[in-house]
């Protein structure tokens, strides 16, 4: 009887070891996944960075070029002020150019928050 009841346990300890086994060999194919996906997304956070980067260096280009517009915008308007004064007076088309350096001193007042 002894001898019956120790080969149930054995035969009991390998349908578990055959149970852990499997359950081995599941937990390494879910690892081996885990780690190609690993390597998949290292890669595409370091091609976002790269694009992030790359805006940033795009964005920093456009602002200087916004300042330089903003810039000569101030140095028009200095240009307009003198310009208009003088037009303003002497015929319609005068007025007419006073009117649009008038407008290109309000230009070169909204730039003013860009510098």
């Amino acid at each position: 009887m002894e001898l019956r009841a120790s080969l149930n346990r054995i035969e009991e300890m390998k349908g578990r070891i055959e149970e852990l086994e499997a359950a081995l060999r599941n937990c390494e194919i879910r690892i081996e996944y885990l780690e190609a996906n690993e390597d998949r997304q290292n890669e595409q956070l370091h091609y976002f960075q790269n694009q992030v980067r790359d805006r940033y260096h795009i964005m920093g280009e456009a602002v200087v070029q916004i300042r330089e517009v903003a810039d000569h915008l101030q140095t028009l308007a200095v240009q307009a002020d003198v310009l208009s004064v003088k037009y303003e007076l002497e015929s319609s088309r005068g007025q007419k150019l006073a009117y649009l350096l008038r407008k290109i001193r309000v230009l070169s007042i909204r730039a003013k928050s860009y510098l």
